[in-house]
């Protein structure tokens, strides 16, 4: 019944429309155990067409977010079947000149890091873009089958126009420090003082008052960057190539801190906490970057915003230089942590204006050659001029 409720908004949209090459489909959960069919489904309809997606505890559809409850969304694409290819375990990316690609990945897949990275690197602007799928049934993803574990996605060649940014959900509590002293996840010295020590500084904690303590390191994450890579890019904002990650202990023998993550010696840490307004002023400033590149003669989102007295249910300005968008974003992000029901896609509408957009809410993001969490990544579709 979704799908056929889907597809019937599709049909008035493609009618005598030609040239449709490839298709995004995404599921939440409660969708997983039809993938199969779903799928065998669309591909009766639009035979011809490539399809990519994956599965998500939420997915978007153009303003409108669908958390913890069954919703499936489609869009449609008349990309040259010359500028794309397939990715898959059982299909690799060989024979294809890749200037970007789209990924989803099962969360579980060993060694995922370091595929990312590959993948990467086998692009020629060395830059990925997608999710971790999440589910409570079937983490699955879709390139023309169904798969679990591993990637697939689609790569797209030089004639495909896209502008991709991420966005952080996070604000630094302290400065960045060097990690000087490290063994497999624990974090032992920063600029060479010891790391729990500068936890507690940071946070202006006093270890002899643990009530006081515990509640606050259970909300406190960390933000890790290579060595020379930005930290903040303005007072109180991560900057975009900052990874996220749950601190998830305290080493009292070592004086140490223990992270989601394997702690490298020379890269940088900053102790940060999720802060809804920090993400919302971060989603704003990639929209106002998206909009420039795209049409730089447009207004300021930030003018427009002021001008509709901040109403995200109000486009600012439809953007006629967009085909369409792909927006991932944290699990943990969404209405539930923007503070209203869609709000989060609410912002990047208005942003856009009605353009075409899918997405889902993942268990990870992907940018760059990195995985991120507590972000979201934002990447539209430009017409060629």
């Amino acid at each position: 019944m979704a799908l056929g409720l889907a597809l019937a908004q599709l049909e008035a949209q493609v009618a005598g429309h030609s040239g449709l090459t490839l298709g995004w489909i995404y599921l939440t959960d409660h969708y997983a155990g039809a993938a199969e069919a779903v799928l065998e489904r669309l591909r009766e309809r639009f035979p011809g067409v490539a399809w990519v997606g994956g599965v998500g505890v939420g997915v978007s559809g153009s303003g409108v977010e669908y958390f913890d409850e069954p919703a499936l969304t489609l869009m449609l694409g008349d990309v040259p079947r010359d500028q794309f290819k397939l990715f898959s375990g059982l299909r690799p990316l060989s024979g294809f000149s890749a200037q970007t690609a789209l990924v989803h990945a099962d969360a579980g897949t060993p060694d995922l890091g370091e595929l990312i990275v590959e993948l990467a690197e086998r692009t020629d602007a060395g830059y990925v873009f997608g999710g971790l799928t999440a589910a409570r049934t079937r983490a699955l993803h879709m390139a023309d089958g169904v798969f679990e574990g591993g990637l697939s996605g689609v790569a797209f060649g030089a004639g495909v126009g896209i502008v991709s940014r991420v966005t952080q959900g996070s604000q630094p509590v302290g400065p960045a420090r060097r990690i000087t002293e490290a063994e497999q996840n624990v974090v032992v010295s920063l600029d060479n003082e010891p790391a729990l020590e500068c936890l507690l500084h940071d946070l202006q904690l006093d270890a002899a008052r643990p009530r006081e303590v515990l509640p606050r390191l259970r909300n406190t994450l960390v933000g890790l960057t290579d060595a020379g890579d930005t930290v903040v890019t303005r007072p109180g904002q991560f900057g975009t190539d900052v990874r996220v990650r749950h601190l998830v202990g305290i080493d009292p023998g070592r004086r140490g801190v223990a992270i989601a993550d394997r702690a490298q010696v020379g890269a940088q840490l900053a102790f940060c906490t999720r802060n809804v307004e920090a993400a919302r002023r971060d989603l704003v400033r990639i929209c106002t970057e998206i909009r420039e590149e795209v049409e730089p003669e447009t207004q300021p989102l930030e003018q427009a915003l002021q001008g509709r007295g901040a109403d995200p249910g109000h486009p600012a300005h439809t953007m006629p230089g967009i085909a369409g968008a792909v927006y991932v974003s944290c699990a943990g992000r969404g209405g539930p942590h923007f503070g209203a029901p869609s709000a989060e896609l609410a912002i990047v509408k208005h942003a856009l204006g009605d353009v075409p957009l899918v997405g889902f809410f993942a268990g990870g993001e992907i940018a760059h050659h990195h995985l991120y969490g507590y972000t979201g990544v934002l990447t539209v579709f430009t017409h060629q001029r």
